[in-house]
């Protein structure tokens, strides 16, 4: 009988190594109780889906569908990411998984909109409503409901909780059964810092710190300016303003007269093409430092190609993918020449496109090794099936026809090796995307792990937590503050 094996506790080297992430999603700051209900039109799940009504508690019986309900972003802030993140979500449960589904019952996707009644209202709606065994990207709004999600799964044994927009969430809290997150993209902290060690390789001297009033993007931030007093470069401002604004002239402006070298943008796509288009107007020339959100066709639509010449360079922090394996020669045709994919939403090389489709695939492949969907099976789960010793395998069918075979796996996907810390965060490489003139992206450059593995590692927050809950362990306190 095969053994889970849990991930020992990892350095703090590699831990740092996980730092780097995705800030988007949304701050919702309602209380979980206070917050109504999120209308009809918002649900995206036609009438059939919904399954249980909000007093059943019992997961569903072994030969139902298995409902898969998302965080989605489809009003607010972050609207005119929703439908792309929503087909990220999609295509590995249609074009991968539901051909040979885990222990044999389909996924059926549900999208919560937590843009207008908020993400605790949504969470609580997959598993009070839809009796969601999976809920898909708990992010910024979690602390407001993390102590009914506890209690439920304490409970229940469920949800499953895999997340590609969970960078807020302290690396010290999930990966276990009783809390089981799971993060793709790292922590949001990283974003800020990796935007400081790019400038550091330009020679700048003097940076802006650029933020909207969200809690991602102030986390980031934040990283930043500490970043920055640790490799010695001097921060002129911290700029924070709100977000969706129809201009940010003023703060352009502003820039203008500080004259920094570059700016640490974390922002919204949509807001930061609009300050970069205008400070271009005001003839700043500078270098442009963003988060992963820019690789969105809003930035560029937003921005236009033309000021891109006029800068010293502007380009995006995030992770790269590794397109020399068996797992890209699946997962990029796959995606690129699927309709309603690759011709709506961008290339697959994409973070959210190939992040989220990792992510998924580990997830329904930690199903079957478990056996189970229980929480308390799946969290040790999703370490045995990412780390050796075990076949090396690169896509879900080749996985999956191992694990029935008997066989301990090792997935290694396009994102990366499938390792993730003792706190179910996801290890990346770190590394800066420019723009081209023409506003397609040019080829990522890796950044010095070293030296960002000694700055990170400093600056990362943790969540500090009432005994019994040294970071990683069993069970998950709910006594938490960050």
């Amino acid at each position: 009988m095969r053994k889970l094996r849990r991930l020992l506790p990892l350095l703090a080297v590699i831990f740092a190594f996980a730092l780097i992430a995705a800030a988007c999603g949304d701050d919702d700051s309602g209380d979980a109780a206070d917050t109504t209900a999120a209308p009809a039109e918002t649900t995206a799940a036609p009438a059939e889906t919904t399954a249980a009504p909000a007093e059943t508690t019992a997961a569903p019986a072994a030969a139902e569908p298995v409902n898969v309900c998302e965080l989605a972003y489809f009003t607010g802030e972050f609207a005119a990411y929703g439908p792309s993140l929503t087909a990220d979500v999609r295509f590995p449960i249609e074009q991968v998984i539901n051909l040979d589904p885990p222990l044999g019952r389909t996924w059926n996707l549900i999208s919560e909109d937590i843009g207008t009644p908020g993400e605790a209202q949504a969470a609580r709606t997959c598993v009070e409503q839809h009796a969601a065994e999976i809920v898909v990207s708990q992010a910024h709004g979690y602390r407001t409901y993390r102590d009914f999600m506890l209690e439920w799964i304490a409970e229940n044994d469920w949800p499953l909780g895999p997340t590609v927009h969970g960078g807020t969430i302290p690396g010290n809290l999930g990966g276990v059964g009783s809390e089981p997150l799971f993060r793709a993209q790292g922590l949001d902290e990283a974003l800020g810092a990796g935007g400081v060690f790019y400038a550091e390789t330009q020679g700048v001297e003097k940076i802006v710190v650029f933020a909207t009033q969200v809690e991602g993007f102030q986390l980031a931030a934040g990283a930043a300016e500490k970043a920055a007093e640790a490799v010695g470069i001097e921060v002129l401002a911290r700029i924070d303003v709100p977000a969706e604004q129809p201009s940010y002239r003023a703060e352009a402006e502003r820039i203008v007269e500080l004259a920094p070298d570059a700016v640490i943008v974390q922002a919204g796509s949509v807001e930061s093409g609009t300050l970069i288009k205008q400070a271009a107007e005001a003839g700043l020339s500078l270098y442009w430092i963003g988060e992963t959100g820019w690789i969105q066709p809003e930035f560029i639509g937003t921005l236009g190609v033309d000021p891109i010449a006029t800068q010293k360079g502007i380009g995006y922090v995030a992770f790269s993918y590794n397109d020399g394996t068996p797992a890209w020669e699946f997962y990029q045709p796959l995606w690129d020449d699927t309709p309603g994919y690759g011709d709506e939403f961008g290339p697959a090389t994409d973070q959210y496109h190939f992040s989220t489709y990792d992510l998924m695939t580990h997830t329904a492949l930690a199903v079957e090794y478990a056996g189970s969907y229980a929480a308390s099976a799946w969290a040790p789960a999703m370490f045995a099936v990412g780390d050796p010793p075990g076949t090396v395998c690169y896509n879900y069918p080749e996985c999956l026809a191992l694990i029935r075979a008997g066989e301990d796996i090792d997935y290694e996907g396009v994102t990366g090796d499938g390792s993730y810390t003792a706190g179910g965060v996801n290890t990346l490489l770190n590394s800066y995307t420019p723009f081209n003139t023409d506003g397609t992206v040019g080829e990522a450059v890796i950044l010095d792990t070293a030296r960002a593995l000694e700055i990170i590692d400093e600056i990362k927050v943790e969540a500090e937590c009432a005994s019994p809950n040294p970071a990683g362990t069993d069970p998950a306190s709910p006594e938490c503050t960050w």
